[in-house]
């Protein structure tokens, strides 16, 4: 899975480039942290989202279902720096329905890797569109990246905000409306 030893050399590396001394008290076990926390923030890449959808019942229901503020966290893919925020996913159903917790562990599988927001918004709707063959589906995002916040432009109270829109809810203006009402609701 992970390569925990590649990654301490790795982290050791760095710090040896930046000018800092790996061997000092407070960066000895830095190294062999920063390999457990890549392990964890990464472990989306050996996860199957599909074994999330075990959990799907027969049921007539055919209104929207929609599960909001999500919270997740990732890391981009361009600068390994972490982004966090809310996603809210609906879908309605087509004869199925899926355990409500699975849509945050749907969500977990492809936010814990290197990854952008607008692919993640993506390959959760397609997957729950495809998975659950969902008369449509409905899925907004909306982080704070830190390779935006903490350096380059950094503008701390920027969001990014993505959707994806799947079947009826993107052919139907009348469905569309309805869903997008319900994410915006009432935030906390």
């Amino acid at each position: 899975m992970i390569d925990h030893q590649a990654i301490q050399q790795a982290v050791r590396t760095i710090l040896t480039a930046v000018g800092e001394d790996p061997d000092r008290d407070g960066l000895k076990a830095t190294p062999s942290r920063v390999a457990r926390m890549y392990e964890e923030m990464f472990a989306g890449l050996h996860s199957r989202p599909e074994d999330h959808l075990k959990a799907v019942f027969d049921e007539s229901h055919h209104e929207v279902v929609l599960v909001r503020d999500i919270d997740f966290q990732s890391m981009c893919e361009h600068h390994l720096l972490p982004f966090h925020g809310r996603a809210h996913i609906a879908y309605i159903p087509n004869g199925r329905i899926l355990g409500i917790s699975k849509l945050g562990r749907v969500l977990d599988s492809f936010s814990r890797r290197p990854q952008v927001q607008e692919r993640l918004t993506s390959q959760v709707a397609d997957f729950l569109a495809e998975g659950l063959d969902a008369k449509g589906v409905a899925v907004v995002v909306e982080a704070t990246h830190t390779c935006m916040t903490m350096r380059g432009v950094r503008k701390p109270d920027s969001r990014v905000v993505t959707s994806a829109l799947r079947g009826s809810v993107l052919s139907n203006q009348s469905t569309r409306q309805e869903v997008l009402s319900l994410i915006q609701g009432s935030h906390r």
